[in-house]
Formats: C-alpha cells, structure tokens, sequence
C-alpha cells in the first residue's frame, strides 16, 4: 500500500531552496605598501603620457628649425654677395657663419616677436642705406630688420651693420660681427661696402636712441649727420625703416651711465625685470613686431657742406621716419599684437 507524504513534508525543499546566503566579505583594505606601489604605478603611467608627448612636440620643433635651417640655407645661396674662393668677402663675412647666428634670430622674428614686414619691396638692388629708429635696450631691432632683408627680399641681402666701436672689445663679439656681415662704424668702412654694392645698416640716433626709457619710446632723438654725407659722397638711395615693437621688449626704467661705464659699455639700462630676476630678466617681452620700409629717397648735393645744409637733408629722412613709426602706432592693437 502506497502511503501519501504529508504537504508539510513537501513543502520543506522549497523552503531550504529559499533560505539567503551569508554576505560576501567586506573588500580588503590595501596595505600602505601596495598603496603606495598602486601610486607609483600610475604616476609612471602619466609620466609615460606626458613624455609621449613631450617626445612629440620635441620632434615638430626639431623639424621646424631643420625647415627654418634649409630655408636660409637657400636663401643665402642667392644673396649677391662677391666672395673669395674660401667662401669669405674681404671684410671676413662668411655665409655658412651667418646662417648658424642667424637661425636664433629667424627663430625670434618667426615665433617670438612674430614679425610682420610692410614695403620690402621698396629695397633697391646694389648699393643702399638703411636708416632706422633705435629703441629697445639691445640691438634686436638690428636683428630682426636683417633677418627680414634675409627671409622677405629678393634677391635676399645681407645687411651690414655699422657696430659700435665698443663692441669689439667685447669677447667673442667682434668674431661673430665679421663673420655675420657687420664692421666698426667708421666712414672708411662704410664707403668700402657700398662701393661693392652692399646693404649697409645705421641708426643716426646711437646710443640715444637704443637706451631712451619708456616715457621717451618712439620720440626720435637727434639724428647724427654721418650717414647723409655718406650718401652723397657715393651717391646712395636710404631707405628709411622704422621699427614698432622693439620699444616695449625691455621696458627702460633708467639708466645707469655710470655702471656702465665702469664695465666698459655705453649704458646699463634697468627694466622691471633686469637685473632684479638676474639672467631670466634678460629674456626680452613676445612683444608685436612691425617693420615698415618706406621708398628709397635720393640726394643731391657736396658731402662737405655746411652741416645746416646737411641738417635740412637729415630731417627729411627723420620726418619721413617718424610718419612710419606713427603708422605702426596705428595699426596695432596692443604690444602683442
């Protein structure tokens, strides 16, 4: 006889199938040392992220100044330039010198100041004289008007640049002045270049001019005589150039001649940042820089005249100037742009 389980019975798998399970156990809390391993670990990874890109940007810089190498390179190829069979001018300028000082400046004009220039084409071919306003504490207004004539002219120029007669005494700089085009500013050598049909460079306002402080930028000081003589004696266009934007790179504050003097220099200019923040004080403000170069004016007349007569012919040249100067005033937007 087959007897019936009874329902309660029955019941009793059900009831085991729904009983809970006891709660997992609660995460184990790191030790100090694999937090400590566990950091390290992914600071690596960022590391390893960050220099992935660093890599990166390092290698679009290299071949940005491989491209700016080959480019003045190229340029320097066709400047017209009389060169000996060693590749130098009797003054001891020599191309493959220029280009290696000059990629730091084209790498200035391309980047840091980037440069816009207005009338190149108003640069005559064979003999001509550049005369520009001077501001900004050191000479790369210079600079950057001859990486310019270099990068934007054609045919490309070297200019050659009249320096102070200081400055060779300075070590090393009277080496890189002859090899990258520039003399001591005497008559003689002046004459002497622009007979072989060079570009030469000069600022009448000196010193003056280079080491005015920021109350007195873009007010023309006095022009020297000088370069007027010069012209009219080898009978040479000037091109007047004015420069916006060099005045702001270092602010003048003051300037203490007699520091100066005592190291051998014509002017110890301080800044808002030199010499208080020492070398970084050197690195000069991304300021905006314009560069206007106006139509070749000529002259006629005795080199030896009177200097009233000279005078009048000067200040032709410096009103020419300043108009220049007061169109760049106009044109920008702020210092840096």
């Amino acid at each position: 006889m087959i007897r019936r389980m009874p329902a309660r019975a029955a019941a009793a798998p059900r009831a085991a199938a729904t009983s809970r399970r006891p709660p997992p156990p609660p995460p184990r809390e790191p030790s100090p040392v694999e937090a400590v391993l566990e950091a390290i670990g992914g600071a690596v990874g960022l590391a390893g992220s960050a220099l992935g890109l660093a890599g990166g940007a390092v290698d679009a810089v290299a071949a940005q100044l491989i491209a700016l190498d080959r480019e003045l390179r190229d340029k320097l190829e066709r400047i017209p330039t009389a060169l000996n069979e060693f590749g130098y001018d009797p003054f001891g300028f020599n191309p493959d010198a220029a280009r290696r000082a000059l990629l730091g400046s084209a790498l200035l004009y391309r980047y840091w100041f980037r440069v816009e220039t207005h009338g190149i084409d108003h640069l005559p071919p064979g003999r001509v004289l550049l005369i520009g306003n001077h501001g900004g504490q050191i000479a790369l207004d210079g600079a950057m008007i001859g990486v310019a004539c270099v990068l934007e002219a054609e045919p490309p120029r070297i200019i050659r640049g009249m320096g102070e007669y200081w400055l060779p005494t300075v070590p090393w700089v009277n080496l890189v002045m002859v090899r990258t085009g520039s003399v001591v500013g005497t008559p003689r050598n002046c004459v002497e270049l622009l007979e072989r049909g060079e570009c030469v460079i000069a600022f009448p306002e000196g010193v003056r001019g280079m080491n005015k402080t920021f109350w007195e930028r873009y007010q023309l000081k006095e022009f020297g005589q000088g370069f007027m003589r010069l012209a009219l004696e080898t009978d040479t266009p000037i091109v007047p150039v004015a420069v916006v934007g060099a005045e702001e790179q270092y602010p003048g504050l003051a300037n203490l001649a007699g520091v100066g003097r005592l190291l051998g220099m014509p002017a110890f200019p301080v800044t808002p940042f030199w010499p208080l923040l020492g070398p970084l004080g050197a690195v000069p403000l991304p300021t905006k820089y314009r560069i206007y170069f106006g139509e070749p004016l000529h002259f006629a007349g005795d080199p030896n005249d009177e200097d009233e007569v000279i005078a009048e012919k000067v200040d032709l040249v410096k009103s020419r100037i300043a108009g220049m100067i007061a169109q760049g005033l106009a044109a920008r937007r702020s210092w840096f742009f």
